[in-house]
């Protein structure tokens, strides 16, 4: 007789089902379940979160190796490593430790330029993130604070790469510290016990004890920040583009879990693994070839990395001899004017979306994307703002410039000291008239349908050209666009009218003046010209 014996399940198995009758097991099991069955759009937009947390990661996993190695300290050693061209020479604890995990760690070089190829793509993975998000209006409510978290992360990746890069103590390094002393100097009042704080004294006094701090408080911050974003963009419903079956309150897509998890996995490290390969095969700050920082020298044609070179170019562009005496200090515009530009610049930044929510007086929840075209003078503004930071970013190698095609250097400064005021203007206006040429085709579209190339003629002779009429869900993307109109000047409550109202209805006007009028009658969205009856001939025969 045979006896069925009741199979026992491994270790595994019973740990997984007491741990699914506890309160964190419910928890996990109800978030697991929400995962699931959340659904995300399917969009290249979503992808440049995926290269920021890869550069992250990238980041960490480089920086944890070289914290081991790592000296942060400016006392004076003789270096005895490997590199024979520099032996005996008089260097920092920080230089001959960079130079012990280059040529004395096993794959230190590698793990080194692995850190240094994913700072520089952090920041444009998350500019790119911005721009997508701002051209979208992927911004407004309720992920204003959203756009904050990413904005500061922004301002981490900078304090962080900036850090950084001082941290090896070689000649082009101290280069960029000597100017940062300038310029922390000529601050009137604060700027010397500022320096003398940030240096430890006189420069280069023990400045690399403080920075290396700064830099692991500027990473912790970096991730903790995307931390947060991350959880309230669980929080929300992810915002998709108009179409049909697109709403409010419906989102089209895939399932977060598994679809596109293993999506932004597998783009992850393909990120990763072409950062390993350009790390192994692209030589970066190769800081044997530079040398050891000295106070008394500096790198000739030095230039920052690509993130920081537009606060470089502002205070390139900037004429001489802009200073006066003041309070017996000197008063060095030169100096303060960009400062000031740029933290103005980046203030405006981190507060557009309640700027624009004051603006428009729009405080509903957008789960729906706009397209460019449909917010031209949003767009307009963003091509501006660009194309400002473009010519500063253009400006912090006005020197290079020069030399490669053979320019004086003050024929390029005065060429973008122009650009530089009158640039954003042209790009402004330029960007929001293509853009209503653009809505004007689109409604010309949706009313007449796509041009398809045949030619037919009528019974009475007549030659036309067929149109094909648009599909539901292209009609929904063209013409589910909310019809803005600028803000009338009225009294508020009390009858006064307020130098703020009044301010913002002029800014509303500028915002929605000009603007086209999209068809929405189901009238008028019926094809103007229907295909061809059997008895037309067609022109070709």
């Amino acid at each position: 007789m045979s006896v069925e014996r009741k199979q026992r399940q491994n270790v595994s198995d019973r740990i997984a089902a007491r741990l699914r009758t506890t309160r964190f097991g419910r928890q996990a099991s109800r978030v697991s379940t929400e995962l699931r069955r959340r659904v995300v759009p399917n969009h290249l937009t979503n992808l440049f979160g995926v290269v920021t947390a890869a550069c992250v990661v990238m980041l960490f996993g480089t920086g944890l190796v070289l914290m081991f190695f790592y000296t942060p300290s400016n006392e004076v050693v003789t270096y005895e490593g490997s590199y024979a061209p520099l032996h005996g020479a008089e260097v920092s604890k920080a230089f001959a430790s960079t130079m012990q995990v280059t040529f004395d760690v096993p794959g230190g070089l590698l793990v080194r330029q692995a850190h240094h190829w994913a700072a520089l793509l952090l920041p444009a993975a998350v500019i790119l993130q911005m721009l997508s998000i701002f051209f979208t209006g992927g911004f407004r409510r309720p992920r204003r604070a959203a756009w904050v978290l990413l904005f500061l992360v922004f301002v981490s990746a900078l304090a962080a790469g900036w850090s950084g890069y001082a941290l090896p103590d070689d000649m082009l390094s101290g280069t960029g510290l000597r100017i940062v002393e300038g310029i922390v100097l000529a601050i009137p009042f604060i700027g010397t016990p500022v320096s003398r704080l940030l240096f430890g004294g006189e420069f280069p006094g023990n400045v690399l004890a403080n920075l290396y701090p700064l830099h692991l408080v500027a990473s912790v911050a970096l991730v903790a920040l995307l931390v947060v974003r991350g959880v309230l963009w669980l929080r929300h419903r992810s915002p998709q583009f108009r179409g049909s079956g697109r709403s409010e309150s419906r989102v089209v897509g895939i399932p977060l879990v598994p679809n596109a998890a293993r999506r932004g996995l597998g783009l992850g490290l393909i990120v990763s693994g072409i950062l390993v390969l350009i790390s192994a095969t692209v030589t970066i700050s190769p800081i044997w070839l530079y040398g050891p920082a000295s106070p008394g020298d500096a790198g000739a044609g030095s230039q920052p990395d690509w993130y920081t070179g537009f606060l470089d170019g502002a205070l390139r562009l900037v004429p001489p001899g802009w200073e006066f005496v003041w309070l017996d200090r000197t008063w060095t515009l030169a100096l303060l004017v960009p400062l000031a530009v740029i933290t103005v610049g980046l203030a405006v930044v981190a507060v557009y979306p309640f700027l624009e929510e004051w603006i428009t007086d729009d405080h509903r929840d957008h789960h729906l994307l706009d397209r460019p075209r449909d917010t031209p003078s949003r767009t307009g503004i963003g091509v501006a703002g660009l194309t400002f930071f473009g010519v500063l970013w253009l400006a912090g190698s006005a020197d290079l410039v020069a030399v490669a095609f053979s320019l004086t250097i003050e024929t390029v400064v005065a060429t973008l000291q122009v650009a530089v005021l009158i640039g954003p203007v042209i790009a402004f206006e330029l960007t929001r008239r293509v853009c209503l040429g653009l809505q004007r085709k689109d409604r010309e579209i949706v009313l007449h349908g796509f041009e398809t190339g045949r030619i037919v003629r009528l019974p009475g002779g007549e030659y036309i050209e067929v149109h094909q009429p648009v599909d539901d869900d292209e009609r929904a993307r063209l013409t589910g666009v909310v019809d803005p109109r600028p803000e009338l000047l009225r009294p508020d409550e009390r009858g006064r009218i307020t130098p703020a109202r009044r301010l913002r209805v002029r800014l509303s006007r500028f915002f929605f003046e000009d603007r086209i009028v999209r068809p929405v009658a189901p009238a008028e969205l019926e094809p103007q010209v229907a295909e061809p009856r059997p008895h037309e001939v067609s022109a070709a025969s």
